[in-house]
């Protein structure tokens, strides 16, 4: 493809910048062409390098602030810049919400649902404290050039691993936990896992807090089943960390981008650890998925409880169950909830928890919701309400059909990734009446942001 700009790579260039990405870098436009500049805001002008020159577009790094933005605000972390878990330090919170409702907005724009300019977009709901909230790291673990034992994250495109003994937006539980465990693993010399040699075994090490219960539970991730001194780690984590009730090991042998493997073996205590949301209570295995932010997953599902609007007599479908964290916290208002997975041990937790939580009236099965629904609706089930929570890829095409085919007269979409929402929008538009948007903020200091979405029968 031809460029069709004549911007060069290391050519300094100064630009206003006008409005925030998807990624939370700024965007501005300097002789039409648009340019990226992570670290910028809106409302500034900025001296930046260019870095990578596209065919439409530059990337650049931000050199100068010539003119601040008023929400400008410096960031708490030391690492912010170097480490790149957070985008959004350096802006003041109350824009963060605005920035997360402006990002559905773009999506919006970008895909143009039928009616779309019309949508009702709600503020964004914040935490009070937006710090401290992940209740689960995933460090990776290597030796850094003194040979100590270090522990950390990625640089994003990058096999530089940022050294992290302090992150502000983990539970202090989580970090207090990982920093005696690696000095453990260094002073029980365990052979720490060389990826250029694809030797070693410690990997990663991966803590999760019950929040409610304050139960940790510790995973380490080997490249073998081996793990030598397992006694003695053992015994020290029982002296040194009492909160630590569960200990398990994950086997991942394989060179690929998955932390965690197949084949998880029991070392100690406890094979799972306990946490509470709202009046239910979770059993939570290592590779279980539960929400990183318990606090604003209780407000995301108040939201989709608003949004279902249900009564005694309605009976709901959670697709996309996992463990019955949404279905299970509308049961005890409707008469029948029925959920779907496609992974078995999902659908095992939901009906164990629900059998834990004396409900009754729920019913969860192993499919997708492309082959149940239709199913269900032969065998005489007609849903009034119906709740999707999908991964970030969004809603398969055949989930889309089968809601068109089979519609109800309520339609919740709990989205993750705004771009594919505003995507499934354009086919579900043409069947439901977009009612509204309500983004949460579950991810403070970052870009990511949640929807709740209410979809009615037109």
């Amino acid at each position: 493809m031809e460029i069709k700009h004549n911007l060069i790579k290391d050519q300094t260039i100064t630009l206003p910048i006008k409005r925030l990405g998807i990624n939370g870098e700024g965007i501005g436009y300097y002789k039409k062409t648009i340019v990226f500049v992570p670290g910028a805001l809106p409302n500034e002008t900025v001296t930046a390098k260019i870095t990578t020159v596209a065919p439409r577009f530059v990337e650049a790094r931000l050199m100068k602030l010539n003119v601040r933005a008023k929400d400008r605000v410096t960031p708490d972390c030391h690492l912010y810049e170097e480490c790149g878990g957070c985008q959004l330090q350096h802006l003041a919170y109350s824009s963060q919400l605005t920035f997360k409702k402006d990002v559905v907005k773009q999506a919006l724009a970008k895909f143009k649902p039928a009616g779309y300019q019309q949508y009702k977009l709600k503020e964004t709901i914040g935490m009070e404290t937006p710090w401290h909230y992940r209740n689960k790291l995933q460090f990776q673990v290597r030796l850094n050039q003194h040979d100590e034992v270090i522990s950390g994250l990625y640089q994003p495109d990058s096999h530089y691993l940022v050294d992290i003994d302090d992150c502000l937006v983990q539970q202090p539980a989580t970090m207090k936990v990982l920093n005696t465990v690696v000095a453990l693993i260094e002073k029980h010399e365990l052979p720490i896992y060389n990826e250029a040699k694809n030797s070693g075994i410690i990997k990663t090490v991966m803590v999760r807090v019950g929040i409610a219960t304050g139960e940790v539970q510790v995973v380490f991730v080997t490249n073998s089943p081996k793990l030598p001194k397992k006694q003695a780690l053992i015994s020290d984590i029982q002296e040194e960390l009492p909160e630590v009730v569960s200990i398990m090991q994950n086997i991942q042998s394989k060179k690929t981008s998955l932390v965690m493997g197949d084949e998880t073996v029991h070392l100690w205590g406890k094979e799972s650890i306990e946490e509470h949301l709202e009046d239910l209570v979770f059993d939570l295995s290592p590779r279980a998925f539960f929400q990183l932010n318990p606090e604003q997953t209780a407000v995301l599902y108040e939201e989709a409880r608003k949004a279902l609007n249900a009564k005694e007599t309605d009976t709901i479908v959670d697709a996309y169950c996992g463990v019955g964290t949404i279905g299970l916290s509308l049961a005890k208002h409707v008469k029948e909830v029925r959920g779907m997975d496609t992974i078995p041990a999902a659908i095992d937790d939901a009906n164990r928890n629900a059998k834990r939580l004396g409900i009754t009236n729920s019913h969860y099965e192993v499919g997708t919701a492309e082959e149940l629904l239709p199913k269900w609706l032969a065998d005489g089930f007609k849903p009034n309400g119906i709740v999707v929570d999908p991964p970030r890829t969004g809603l398969d095409d055949n989930l889309i059909k089968a809601l068109i085919d089979y519609p109800t007269e309520t339609l919740v979409y709990v989205s993750c990734n705004p771009s594919t929402l505003a995507r499934d929008l354009v086919q579900l538009s043409h069947a439901y009446h977009v009612d509204y948007l309500q983004s949460v903020d579950m991810f403070p200091q970052t870009a990511r942001a949640e929807v709740v979405v209410k979809l009615t029968l037109k």
